[in-house]
């Protein structure tokens, strides 16, 4: 929300930086690589969930069949994607063991150090399972909690179609209006994260 530079190009209703990117180099005739489309295409896939959250437009498509006449491995690009460590599937299971869900659908998971630590995880890697509890069909709304080497908490927040920023701009963050990121300074700061997410799921729900 605020300028953090001295050119700025903003377009709220794009899908991803990636996106806004292409559109750019497109509109003012730069050439691009295959290696550049690649890395686009991939940046707009990701950032869309393959196309499947409701950021996607149909201007996304355009720009992404676009950036397809240009020539790299899609398929492996898939799959790699689509892959992860097995490590990674394994701490899967414990969010869907340990996810608490109320009534309306908003969730948390706290991951502290001792759990990074089990699974032999980084703070970094534990951002591919950011999307699991929206995998539940009930979840409409989370938080997942990652605690830091300094003892406070890196909360990754997502929805699915609740907007969710506003409680990431109120605790040391900011983002996008269904996903975004906070800090925590406290347990019982993140028990007000989770309080507020599930207020705002319960107001939208009802």
């Amino acid at each position: 929300d605020d300028a953090y530079g001295d050119l700025l190009l903003v377009d709220t209703t794009a899908s991803s930086a990636s996106e806004i990117v292409t559109d750019w180099a497109l509109t003012v005739g730069l050439a691009l690589s295959d290696a550049a489309a690649r890395v686009l295409y991939n940046g707009i896939v990701g950032d869309t969930g393959r196309f499947l959250f409701p950021s996607t437009t149909a201007k996304t498509l355009h720009i992404a069949a676009k950036l397809r006449e240009y020539d790299f491995d899609f398929s492996a690009m898939a799959r790699r994607m689509d892959s992860f460590p097995f490590k990674i599937a394994k701490l899967q299971g414990y969010v869907f063991d340990n996810l608490e869900v109320d009534e309306n659908g908003a969730a948390q998971v706290v991951l502290t150090r001792k759990v990074l630590d089990d699974f032999n995880v980084s703070d970094a890697e534990s951002s591919a399972i950011v999307g699991t509890p929206g995998r539940i069909d009930t979840v409409q709304s989370w938080a997942i909690f990652v605690e830091q080497p300094e003892g406070h908490y890196r909360v990754r927040l997502r929805s699915k179609s609740i907007v969710i920023n506003e409680i990431a701009k109120r605790h040391d963050g900011g983002g996008h209006p269904l996903a975004s990121g906070a800090n925590s300074y406290s347990l019982e700061e993140n028990d007000q994260i989770y309080q507020e997410i599930k207020d705002t799921v319960a107001h939208a729900t009802h």
